[in-house]
């Protein structure tokens, strides 16, 4: 894991970074504090709630999540059983808080999801909610939507149902902790199990045909007000072991609702021949054919993106995971119904703290499992939700890239003029004929400090080359290299 600082200095590029930081809140008209009437309305929602009947309490949940997390949508128990596993996922109630028609409710769907921006985030529900009384904080009694799974030796679903219950997690665990216990074999078994499950789920999805693009993540971290770094890492395994307890989650959520004949989906169609052949031209290119005798998803897992080559795939792959959007469906069942990169039908569901959706999939799919009629505010809403998540989806996409692009400028402010080593992620495009004197130009890549931009001149994909910096405006969020050589 790399850290890379910005330091003050005679130009004042801290200082610069925040006000360019800032600036993106207002630029992209984000969401600012929450109207009076419906933080009133929130409030009101937490000094009323009435916990559920079943008591699940004596079940030792855990949740697993990002060290700083407040935020926590989801707590988890596994045991073994005769038949193979047990697996309890509770996910925190968030329809129990929201009056239907009310002013929180229409402030969540102006919002649509919570949005990461560098200096804060500005959350889809007021904070009383989102990280008190509906988070499945450790300690706290809650109201969860708990989903309750039987599984085979392989980790393949036998039964399934979902019920409101009252919940208490009795830890909450970083990544890096559960990892590291895990891996020590100090972990409790239910931890343990997690491995073997998740194991076993991400050999199911191989079979199926499921694809994930496993590039390093890049995460803006504030360190103190006005100093930022990048971090760039590689995910831990128990993410994706993690990972495979909501995806198993969102395709039995889609199931219900298909079986039902109402809900809404996570669709994303397979990738059309022309990508593919593409595709195929950049692997044979690049040294690393695929010959397509395995599927793209099982050829994507064997990538190392510690190489230069195989991150350049990695980046030429993202043509392939293109198009994903929401179906909704009322009394007929639509006729494309998959996720392709998932390789099955699939909703999400497991994460109403942050994302709008959820909270009506959650509450379809109770009623479903329960043979009770659905509430009629979260079916009308259904033709409404795809429109809401695509807006918000583009929205966070813009601000990640912005934020992004900023703080990657002031990294590279004070280093004009040196060349670096860089790796070629994208070749050359030609010149786009505007009479600007544009010359081919392509896409790099430098370690330290870990910027990605555009670099004028000739250029192969997943060749080595040395650049140098020729601009890096932190206001105009632009920077820009050119061929050393």
């Amino acid at each position: 894991m790399s850290h890379h600082r910005i330091a003050p200095n005679v130009d004042d590029s801290s200082d610069r970074l925040a006000a360019s930081l800032a600036a993106l809140r207002s630029e992209l008209e984000l969401p600012g504090d929450y109207p009076a009437d419906a933080e009133h309305e929130a409030r009101q929602a937490v000094q009323n709630l009435q916990l559920p009947p079943r008591s699940l309490l004596d079940v030792p949940f855990v949740t697993i999540d990002p060290a700083t997390s407040t935020d926590l949508d989801q707590a988890l128990f596994i045991q073994r059983n005769d038949a193979g596993y047990k697996v309890l996922y509770a996910i925190a109630d968030v329809p129990s808080f929201v009056a239907p028609g009310g002013a929180l409710d229409a402030e969540t769907r102006r919002r649509g999801q919570t949005f990461y921006a560098p200096d804060g985030r500005v959350p889809l529900h007021p904070e009383v909610i989102s990280e008190q009384a509906g988070s499945l904080l450790a300690e706290q009694e809650c109201s969860a939507f708990v989903w309750d799974f039987d599984l085979d030796h392989n980790a393949e679903v036998v039964s399934m149902s979902v019920e409101r219950a009252t919940v208490r997690s009795r830890a909450k665990l970083s990544y890096k902790g559960a990892q590291k216990q895990i891996d020590a074999g100090t972990a409790p078994e239910a931890l343990m199990l997690l491995k073997e499950v998740g194991l076993k789920r991400v050999e199911l999805e191989r079979k199926r045909g499921g694809a994930s693009l496993n590039m390093p993540e890049q995460e803006i971290v504030q360190v103190t007000d006005g100093d930022y770094r990048i971090v760039a890492a590689p995910s831990l395994p128990i993410e994706d072991w993690n990972a495979q307890m909501s995806l198993m989650t969102g395709m039995a959520a889609a199931q219900l609702m298909l079986d039902g004949k109402v809900g809404i989906l996570r669709t994303m169609p397979a990738p059309d021949e022309r990508s593919l052949l593409h595709f195929k031209r950049q692997t044979q290119a690049l040294g690393k054919p695929w010959d397509g005798d395995i599927s793209y998803g099982e050829y994507l897992r064997t990538l190392d993106g510690s190489d230069p080559k195989q991150l350049a795939i990695l980046h030429s792959a993202g043509m392939l995971f293109r198009g994903a959007g929401y179906t909704p469906f009322d009394g007929e069942v639509p006729e494309n119904v998959v996720q392709s990169a998932i390789g099955a039908p699939y909703a999400h569901t497991t994460a109403p703290l942050r994302r709008l959706i959820d909270r009506f999939v959650l509450v379809i799919c109770e009623a479903l499992s329960n043979g009770r009629e659905i509430p009629a505010w979260a079916r009308e809403a259904l033709p409404d939700l795809p429109g809401i998540m695509a807006a918000s989806d583009s929205l966070a996409g813009r601000l990640e890239r912005m934020a992004l692009d900023t703080v990657e400028a002031a990294l590279a402010a004070n280093h004009v003029g040196q060349v670096f080593d860089a790796v070629v992620i994208s070749g050359s495009k030609p010149s786009n004929g505007n009479g600007n004197g544009n010359g081919p130009y392509g896409t790099v890549q430098i370690a330290e400090p870990a910027v990605t931009a555009r670099c004028d001149g000739e250029l192969v994909s997943g060749t080595q080359v040395r650049v140098r910096l020729v601009k890096a405006d932190i206001t105009g969020r632009v920077i820009r290299f050119e061929l050393a050589e």
